[in-house]
């Protein structure tokens, strides 16, 4: 495992299981906040880097799947805090749907654990002490990514890989919807981070200059597996 300090206020604990998988603590000012789970055996380095910065406050999912989830359980067992998905995202993750292109639902979470993120009076997601959450579908059905003002981070779950600083589109074969998720890689645009970092590849700076030639290039392929 590797502990990389991408962003004044944000860490990358990255670990490979074939291919490299990822997590975010983002520090806050009492504490912090972990962006998805990663997998068991992360657990212990995650709550040791958490602790030294405070108390673990919350933690935010990007989506459902396993390398985004499979943590959970044990981080809950360490840390007693609250874990918010998208609304859509959470019957898949708990087994009562199954993933587009999946023949069979998957519990990945214990029901109830993931709670919906909130909204606004107009119906958008609120802002979550300082991270502001995007709903980014196409991966999967509830995907969101979560953008940090300050540090001028995108935390982009599986909405991008990467390679040689460019953006890629996510793994085929665990995207439900392919022309979607290059739709909503446009949030790059609309935001125009500083970076996007994602969860199989490494950061990629200044991100919206690169969406029109990454949608010309990848617009046009099927996600349905």
């Amino acid at each position: 495992m590797k502990i990389k300090h991408i962003a004044p206020h944000i860490y990358k604990i990255e670990a490979w299981v074939g291919l490299k998988i990822s997590t975010w603590l983002v520090k806050t000012e009492f504490g912090s906040i972990l962006i998805d789970s990663g997998m068991g055996f992360m657990t212990g380095a995650t709550i040791k880097l958490a602790k030294a910065y405070g108390p673990l406050q919350m933690i935010l999912l990007t989506h459902g799947h396993i390398d985004h989830t499979g943590g959970l359980a044990s981080l809950l067992k360490k840390e007693r805090v609250p874990v918010y998905a998208h609304e859509l995202e959470i019957p898949y993750m708990e087994g009562d749907l199954a993933y587009p292109g999946r023949r069979k639902p998957q519990r990945l979470v214990d029901k109830g654990v993931v709670k919906p993120l909130p909204k606004d009076r107009e119906g958008q997601l609120h802002s979550m002490m300082g991270l502001i959450p995007y709903y980014t579908p196409g991966h999967s059905p509830g995907h969101t990514v979560y953008y940090h003002p300050e540090d001028q981070l995108l935390l982009c779950g599986d909405l991008f890989t990467s390679k040689n600083g460019r953006l890629k589109p996510p793994i085929k074969a665990f995207t439900a919807d392919m022309a979607e998720a290059v739709e909503s890689g446009k949030i790059v645009e609309e935001l125009s981070p500083a970076a996007a970092s994602v969860c199989h590849g490494g950061e990629v700076s200044d991100p919206g200059r690169q969406y029109k030639k990454y949608k010309a290039t990848f617009g046009s392929l099927s996600g349905q597996q």
